[in-house]
């Protein structure tokens, strides 16, 4: 069972931890916001969400499939809602002309029209779709180089980061940044903002420029501070785009009920803090916008809003995600930083997805030949007792492998699948079987090798 597995997983991590679900013998459920995962690993998909009548709807598939079947069932319930309308209608109507409620069926319509009502209300209410409003700020400025690196170079704790490091943003341009964990994402947006500076080359900045910053660490947040003291400092009113806006009606754009607007920032979720964060930003009138891992913790629904708003952003964008659904929408170019001094530009995420197997596959032989090289200095001849190991092993290989298959047919078996218990114990006898399968061939390759 994973919950969020791939928050704060880097894209290499989430490609290891989609292969892994996908070839597993077990079974899994997982819940997430990442649609290239559900897309990948799922073979059902289940939303909890109340515009449906039981407050849940499945569909077999992956999330594509999902997406088809939720349309179609969505679309028959709005088709319902409209049905019932105008029944709904005609009832009312009829009873505006004055029917007498004295005869058994005069009762039984107006009972049966203010059961339509009432259904009516039940599936408009679940049709009304409750989803954040995003909309960020852009000064309109509209030079055509707003900001620019210049052969930037930076290194922590004694590590290279990057070097050499070099391009521009101009209005309408969306730059994804993609690197392992600590390779230097979030150092290069604090260099962006001016809050680091580069160890050589130079940021340079139209004059004036105005950037808006996204922290994945939500350092800006006072967990202490109830909801409407962060969403409203100066009052219990916002300016946006120069138009006042109560905090109650500010806070429901963003799903906020206005009993929790008294409620301290640390007793709310994830995603809503995420969208405390989003409402502070949108206050600010951007050039540029600088997101660092801006989909943490939020829902589908939202993110889709995030990534409409963001697609008609004016301004510029630097992203650093780890959604690739968000990154192929949105980057209009893709740089990695190893976190060796390596800089490397895509044109899309497939593009880098299919450097980066080329290189996986290219190191795969010069490991072995290096680990061939240390090997020969270190050929033996096999004593007897190893001499007679190595005729042997080769069946023990096979059996143990049998052993392996037998036992994952065994966790395939119904009464062992309804059993906790009995489905504990097959899973660790499975390991051990793998655990022994392994020591043979690693055996094998050891005696293989001190034969020559």
């Amino acid at each position: 069972m994973l919950d969020e597995p791939t928050n704060h997983l880097d894209v290499e991590g989430i490609l290891w931890l989609e292969k892994l679900v996908k070839s597993a013998v077990f079974a899994s459920i997982f819940v997430t916001h990442d649609r290239y995962f559900l897309e990948n690993c799922s073979t059902r998909v289940a939303e909890i969400n109340r515009a449906y009548p039981l407050g849940l709807f499945t569909a077999a598939g992956n999330y594509s499939k999902f997406l088809e079947k939720r349309s179609e069932f969505l679309h028959a319930q709005a088709r319902e809602q409209q049905a019932l309308e105008n029944l709904v209608q005609r009832e009312i109507e009829w009873l505006r002309r004055g029917a007498k409620a004295r005869t058994t069926k005069s009762k039984a319509r107006i009972q049966t029209a203010l059961e339509l009502q009432e259904q009516l209300v039940d599936v408009s209410s679940r049709n009304r779709k409750g989803t954040t409003t995003i909309d960020f700020t852009a000064t309109g400025r509209m030079s055509k180089r707003l900001l620019a690196a210049e052969s930037i170079s930076k290194s922590m704790g004694g590590r290279l980061l990057f070097e050499n490091l070099s391009f521009a943003l101009g209005p309408g341009f969306t730059l994804g940044v993609l690197g392992a964990n600590g390779s230097g994402k979030s150092t290069l947006l604090r260099i962006l903002t001016g809050e680091l500076e580069p160890d050589s080359g130079q940021v340079k900045r139209v004059e004036g420029l105005r950037v808006a910053w996204f922290d994945q660490n939500r350092d800006k947040l006072d967990l202490d501070q109830p909801l409407r003291r962060a969403l409203a400092p100066e009052g219990d009113t916002i300016l946006f785009r120069d138009r006042p806006q109560h905090v109650a009606g500010w806070a429901a754009r963003f799903l906020f009920r206005q009993d929790q607007l008294e409620l301290p920032l640390n007793r709310l979720s994830g995603g809503e803090r995420a969208r405390v964060h989003i409402a502070r930003l949108m206050l600010q009138p951007a050039d540029v916008l600088l997101l660092d891992e801006p989909t943490n913790d939020l829902d589908i629904p939202t993110l889709e809003v995030l990534e409409d708003n963001l697609s008609e952003f004016p301004g510029a964008i630097v992203l650093v995600t780890h959604d690739r659904f968000l990154l192929d929408r949105l980057s209009k170019a893709i740089l990695a930083i190893d976190g060796e001094g390596g800089v490397e530009f895509f044109a899309e995420l497939a593009q880098w997805e299919q450097a980066n197997a080329s290189r996986r596959t290219a190191a795969k032989p010069a490991a072995r030949d290096a680990r061939e090289v240390n090997a020969a200095p270190q050929k033996k001849k096999l004593t007897y007792l190893e001499a007679r190991e190595w005729e042997q092993i080769e069946d023990r290989i096979l059996q143990a492998e049998q052993v392996l298959e037998e036992k994952r047919r065994q966790l395939e078996m119904p009464e062992v699948v309804s059993d906790p218990t009995r489905l504990t114990q097959a899973a660790a006898e499975i390991d051990e079987a793998q655990e022994e399968v392994d020591r043979l061939y690693a055996r094998w390759a050891e005696l293989e090798a001190k034969r020559g």
